[in-house]
């Protein structure tokens, strides 16, 4: 079912582009000078919004990079101009332009959103200098920690109609969580009470092949009960030899309207996945001499029998009840299972420069660790929202609370031989994988279990306090607990157990038609899985993050544009000391610093500049320091800009070609080199995209995507090793749609 809502107050939906638009679209596209006249709804049209936020448009309307309205941040239903955040939006036809098939690679093209590729099958991303570490799954967040792959940012995005992102703090929503971003991923669901389909196939570098099926039909002849279906396999090497691939998945979904005003959503999904041959970590930055190595692109450090397999299924419940008075309540539950077993080595140390040797006596050469992890996570989320009168004007309110309980469980087995577990790879120059034969192992052993329960309370209001001024008041009780059993030591607990009141607040005035300014505060809570020298838990990372800045909003929020300045000031916050915990399997210590301060400014465009031309155009910039003065994690760029644009040709509408870029500045990172204290440096670079998409028939279009156009190449990651990021790749996609 769907329900009604009028176009923002005071919108003016043929008013044009400022000035100041065009100067910012003349420096991203310089070969655009002239566009298409743009077709404009009236004033006094009436939008039709799906539950879910989604838009009943025209076709060059459905083709959009930018959504006309969102829950995200503070699930009041806002267009992006109303939410006094910076907020990134990634639609599905972005998704498919780009040919992002991933979580990772939507967040890797994400405005201010930063990857660290670890290695060839984990990546971390870190927004504002801080690691990302809030997960949604239609805001049912999953908590990760950065030392364990469960395959999160590798789920693939043919099962999701868009991707959400708020940077900064987001406490409102998940309650605890690093002021870095919010990342909440949106399902599909069975919208179409007539069947139809699409299915696609894809081939690119590296011997890829990708098949996609996507299905949706009636299941009673109302179209009252309706149910979609899709499934894919992918299959393919990389840039890294002998490295191989496989994942398949399925997602299914029922959605009954079990009355004129009352929705129940039933779903399930699954994802499995298999590498062969995965590195754990990378190729050694420096020598023994000191001085920095260079390897082919293509060189793998992980032996023949590494693997790495991961599988998740989820099952999952939405209810919505609508009301006559316009009010509306859901409750969202969520049942989620995911594993991985992985079998993986890892080379550490400075290979000596003639022979390629590593010196043994110094503990150099390869370590192996066999683990399998298990998280189980059960979490349910019930809410309110609606309009209320109040002084003679309108504003909006919700309620509601949330309960999770996440279980992880790892246990982790590792070479047993007469040097303790250290093997020798030879000459590292001459190494392929095959020289160094699968070791014995140990018997299989708890290394950490661990639960973990959040209760929370929420509430915020939208209050008009006058035509061009609206106030947004919230606040979010939250009750964290934990109880761990610590590595190799089944028989010791800990408990911890914190509660905090995270406020929200947030101010928007009108400038005029097209033009709003913001502030916002938050607080940050985030409990630390860190521990010291002494193995005791740090105190939870705490602190406020401020935002100000400038939204506009064209074409009825076709267009949309945020300048956004933060600061985000915390205490506690966990920083390695370099040392080792005693008797803990190698497990670093940490100690709390105060004072680290992050402060910067961001820009995003995004949009129709026209029906022809789509444009995702940002930058960020920004600084992170702790109480000393000491760059925290420089290894993460300062600044960056991402571009992407679509255009489609008036004389040939049948095609539409298209690119972007990404650039990032200088990082670096400090490590103990073989003469000490060595600082590893990437230089800025930049990395070019080109795509066509042709529409040969109504049913039939075929798509070709070339990444890394110049070759560039570059490191994703910087430390004692490195990992090199893709060199130049295609793909050639045909879809079918009936």
């Amino acid at each position: 079912m769907s329900f009604t809502q009028h176009f923002r107050d005071g919108a003016r939906p043929n008013a044009a582009a400022p000035s100041l638009l065009a100067a910012c679209i003349a420096l991203a596209l310089a070969p655009a000078a002239v566009f298409a006249a743009e077709t404009k709804p009236n004033a006094d049209d009436t939008v039709v919004v799906d539950g879910d936020g989604g838009l009943s448009t025209s076709d060059s309307q459905a083709q959009d990079y930018s959504v006309k309205t969102t829950t995200t941040g503070t699930k009041l239903l806002l267009v992006p101009r109303d939410i006094p955040q910076s907020v990134s939006v990634v639609s599905q036809q972005r998704m498919q332009d780009q040919q992002l098939t991933t979580i990772e690679q939507v967040l890797d093209n994400t405005i201010g959103v930063n990857a660290s590729r670890i290695d060839s099958h984990r990546t971390n991303f870190f927004a504002r200098g801080f690691f990302v570490s809030n997960f949604a799954y239609e805001d049912m967040p999953t908590f990760l920690d950065n030392r364990w792959n469960f395959g999160d940012t590798a789920g693939d995005t043919a099962i999701y109609d868009k991707i959400e992102v708020v940077r900064g703090a987001a406490g409102l929503m998940s309650g605890t969580g690093n002021p870095s971003a919010y990342v909440n991923m949106v399902r599909k669901h069975a919208d179409s009470k007539t069947f139809k389909g699409s299915a696609e196939a894809t081939y690119g570098s590296w011997g890829k092949q990708r098949y996609v099926l996507d299905l949706q039909a009636p299941l009673s002849e109302s179209g009252n009960v309706r149910g979609r279906v899709i499934t894919g396999y992918q299959d393919n090497d990389s840039w890294l030899e002998r490295n191989h691939y496989r994942k398949k998945f399925i997602t299914g979904v029922v959605d009954a309207d079990l009355t004129d005003s009352t929705t129940l959503s039933l779903g399930y999904d699954y994802q499995e996945s298999e590498e062969d041959s995965p590195t754990w970590g990378g190729i050694p930055s420096l020598y023994s001499d000191g001085s920095r190595t260079h390897f082919r692109r293509g060189f793998n450090t992980a032996a023949d029998w590494a693997y790495s397999n991961v599988d998740s299924r989820k099952v999952f419940a939405n209810l919505t009840q609508r009301f006559d008075n316009g009010w509306e309540a859901k409750v969202n539950a969520m049942h989620a299972e995911t594993n991985f077993d992985s079998k993986l080595m890892y080379v550490d140390g400075f290979p000596d420069k003639a022979t390629g040797l590593y010196d043994a006596t110094q503990w150099q050469g390869a370590w192996g660790g066999w683990n399998r992890g298990e998280r189980k996570q059960d979490s349910v989320d019930a809410f309110v929202r609606g309009g209320y009168d109040l002084f003679g004007r309108q504003h909006e309110v919700m309620f509601g609370g949330s309960y999770s309980r996440q279980r992880n469980n790892y246990d982790n087995s590792y070479p047993v031989n007469d040097n303790f577990g250290l093997m020798d790879v030879g000459n590292i120059n001459n190494y392929n994988g095959s020289t160094l034969a699968d070791p014995s192992w140990s018997d299989w052993a708890l290394y950490q279990r661990d639960v973990i329960r959040q209760k929370s309370l929420y509430a915020a209001t939208r209050i008009s306090l006058a035509d061009p001024l609206h106030l947004i008041l919230g606040a979010r009780y939250t009750e964290w607990s934990a109880k761990y059993n610590l590595e190799r030591k089944p028989d010791e607990i800990r408990n911890s157990k914190f509660d905090d009141v995270t406020p929200y607040a947030g101010l928007i005035y009108d400038i005029d038609d097209t033009w709003s300014v913001y502030t916002s505060y938050t607080s940050i809570f985030e409990p630390s899985s860190q521990r010291d020298i002494n193995s005791e838990f740090l105190e939870p990372t705490t602190g406020k993050s401020y935002e100000a800045g400038v939204k506009g909003d064209w074409f009825n929020t076709r267009l949309t544009a945020t300048l956004a300045l933060f600061r985000t000031e915390q205490d506690h916050v966990a920083v390695s000391t370099g040392e080792y915990i005693p008797d803990s399997g190698g497990q670093t210590a940490y100690k709390s610093v105060n004072g680290t301060v992050s402060k910067g400014v961001e820009f995003e465009l995004n949009g129709a500049l026209t029906d022809n031309l789509q444009l995702t155009f940002g930058a960020s910039r920004f600084m992170a320091e702790d109480g000393d003065g000491i760059a925290v994690n420089p290894e993460q760029p300062r600044t960056t800009m991402k571009l992407f644009t679509r255009y489609q040709l008036p004389m040939l509408p049948e095609l539409a070609i298209g690119g972007g870029a990404r650039w990032q500045n200088k990082t670096w990172q400090d490590i103990t080199g073989p003469n000490g204290d060595t600082r590893i440096t990437q230089s800025g670079y930049t990395v070019v995209d080109l795509f066509a998409r042709y529409q040969a028939t109504k049913n039939f279009a075929i798509q070709a995507n070339l990444n890394n156009v110049f070759d560039k190449e570059y490191y994703d990651y910087l430390g004692t090793y490195g990992v090199y990021g893709a060199p130049r790749n295609f793909s050639v996609s045909a879809n079918y749609s009936f």
